[in-house]
């Protein structure tokens, strides 16, 4: 926990950008009978109904300091997947930055391994190389400030139905462009000093010795 907020506590550095990065599972839903158009006076009418159409999963990447954001939707969330967005961030979001601190939890295909597992050994050491990687402690996933911007997305673009990967794409590519117009930027504020007081049941008690 305390390497975690560590992180958290350092100056922004265009340079060494901390990234926070998570991951959702979304549940496609089409509608079962056509929606009845708004008019005025009246919201868009929905039938309670609706069919599934399957199941996606959502990648986000946010830096608390630099107030952006990257998301995209894949049909899975595989070893594969995540090297590839991995890259993604690498060659692409952070192509000139010295080092990318990420913050990230410990679901198994968070590991460099995965990157070994999608590119050829030479191309998976680059890329690993670029990165220097922190590791949310086991049931700390609320220390992951991606998690933050999860919630944000879910409450202002997910709480419709959507029936596809394209569209959901669209509608994800529209908000991310709008939060990083904003520069909307989180800020953190809990520390290891304020850990050490509120959270001291979680520290390991001292056993002083009467010798």
């Amino acid at each position: 926990m305390e390497d975690i907020l560590d992180v958290y506590e350092m100056a922004y550095n265009p340079l060494r950008p901390v990234v926070c990065m998570d991951e959702k599972p979304y549940q496609l839903h089409g509608e079962s009978r056509k929606p009845l158009p708004m008019r005025k006076g009246s919201e868009l009418k929905t039938d309670s109904e609706y069919v599934r159409k399957g199941t996606c999963s959502i990648f986000v990447f946010t830096e608390p300091l630099g107030g952006v954001r990257h998301v995209s939707v894949r049909d899975r969330r595989t070893a594969t997947d995540w090297a590839q967005e991995i890259k993604y961030l690498a060659d692409v979001c952070y192509s000139d930055a010295e080092k990318i601190i990420l913050v990230l939890d410990n679901l198994n295909t968070h590991t460099l391994g995965s990157l070994y597992k999608a590119f050829p050994a030479a191309e998976a050491r680059r890329i690993a190389k670029r990165f220097e990687i922190h590791f949310t402690p086991k049931h700390g996933s609320w220390l992951n400030i991606a998690e933050i911007e999860l919630n944000v997305m879910t409450k202002q673009c997910l709480k419709r139905r959507v029936e596809s990967t394209e569209k959901l794409g669209t509608e994800l590519v529209a908000w991310e462009s709008k939060r990083n117009t904003d520069i909307s930027k989180i800020n953190w504020h809990f520390t290891n000093d304020q850990a050490r007081i509120k959270l001291i049941s979680l520290y390991p008690k001292i056993i002083l010795s009467n010798t």
